[in-house]
């Protein structure tokens, strides 16, 4: 995840006398875990990466294993759960799970399509104490309702916004940003001020479950840019305003080093600054310092990488899986520099993005090590000097 809202602060302050130390990307004591607790899902979105549906998949783990699993995170030092899905609010033991969370000493963050949020609910979901309520909205009301393939979904997502603001929860808005919703963007914005809300997650489209067939409707590199910038602009007017507040983007690492670019155009007296703290960042996370937990216990480097699994819960604790070099990807994904080829490996900011997301490099040509085709900067902007093909 890429905290603009953090950058653009140190853009408000004065230039640094005494630069960051760079001595390396930050390390977690253990990775954030995103945890696909359920597959069933009450909608079927288009890019959905779990390939959900409205029925009960087999073979997902029970409550005690669930709590097994807690235990063996909790030791690993994992710091933050996010309870996914599917739709999580539709596993009967949703609350008694994250209660246990909450109790271990977790930050816990629950993603949801709103949709199931309701008067019925929102005391126990306020009982609970969640860090966060992520609420998925992928357009305006015609836009979400096509995207969700279901009438009437706006609405009832948005009403669940309301009523965790109304609770002082935390939360925020999750855009997925593709051609046929980026209009919406401007409207989303302006959605987020109307409403209150507290967090803005513009998500870039990555190709899993259905968000890989439906690749074809990845927005654009022009308008990405548009898009980022629209971002900036907003991150940077409402500071200015004395009206903070978060935005974050996520699944293009790209997204650091266009804003280095644009805060070399727009406050150059901050480039260095910035870049050494895009350094500390380090990009991309999968196999890292991100995880993910699927509904039947198999883990993964991330929530896109289902095609893909490291190990089964059931036969190996998460900190064995983790910890385990043997498998190709995986010590790949914890090598520094990463093995990346083409036009990433001739990047000249490949110690801010990390070579971005590689499972879209995957899915495309099937090498995981490939030049990422989600990258979204020119040549020039990625300090290019070299035929990538020379790294081949």
């Amino acid at each position: 995840m890429f905290r603009v809202s953090q950058y653009m602060a140190e853009l408000l302050k004065p230039p640094v006398a005494e630069l960051p130390a760079t001595s390396g990307r930050r390390r977690l004591p253990g990775p954030v875990v995103i945890w696909n607790l359920i597959r069933r899902c009450n909608l079927t979105c288009k890019h959905c990466y779990t390939t959900s549906a409205d029925i009960n998949f087999p073979g997902e783990l029970s409550t005690s294993e669930v709590f097994t699993v807690m235990d063996d995170l909790k030791s690993f030092h994992v710091p933050v759960l996010i309870l996914s899905g599917g739709e999580p609010l539709l596993r009967k033991d949703i609350f008694g799970i994250a209660l246990r969370a909450k109790q271990m000493g977790f930050y816990v963050g629950l993603s949801s399509n709103g949709t199931l949020i309701t008067e019925d609910n929102i005391d126990a979901i306020d009982a609970i104490g969640f860090d966060y309520v992520g609420i998925s909205i992928d357009g305006m009301r015609e836009t979400h309702d096509a995207f969700r393939r279901s009438e009437g979904s706006f609405d009832a997502s948005l009403r669940g916004v309301r009523l965790c603001r109304e609770r002082g929860i935390k939360v925020g808005l999750r855009f997925t940003l593709t051609q046929d919703n980026v209009d919406d963007f401007p409207g989303m914005l302006k959605l987020m001020e109307d409403e209150d809300v507290d967090k803005f997650y513009l998500s870039h489209l990555n190709y899993g479950g259905r968000g890989n067939r439906n690749r074809k409707d990845d927005a654009v590199h022009a308008m990405t840019r548009q898009v980022m910038d629209a971002l900036f602009e907003k991150c940077l007017e409402r500071l200015r305003s004395g009206r903070p507040a978060e935005f974050v983007t996520g699944n293009n690492d790209a997204d650091g080093v266009y804003l280095l670019n644009w805060v070399r155009r727009r406050f150059p007296e901050h480039v260095d600054t910035i870049h050494a703290r895009l350094r500390q960042w380090g990009g991309n996370a999968s196999g890292v310092n991100i995880a993910n937990i699927d509904n039947l216990g198999n883990v993964h480097p991330d929530t896109f990488w289902w095609h893909y699994t490291l190990g089964n819960l059931r036969e190996r604790p998460f900190s064995d899986i983790w910890s385990d070099l043997s498998d190709p990807l995986m010590a790949g994904l914890k090598q520094s520099p990463r093995p990346v080829e083409g036009r990433c490996a001739a990047c000249g900011y490949l110690d801010i993005c990390n070579g971005n997301t590689r499972v879209r490099a995957h899915q495309t040509t099937g090498n995981a090590w490939a030049e990422d085709p989600g990258c979204y900067l020119t040549d020039e902007e990625i300090g290019l000097t070299v035929d990538p093909a020379r790294f081949n």
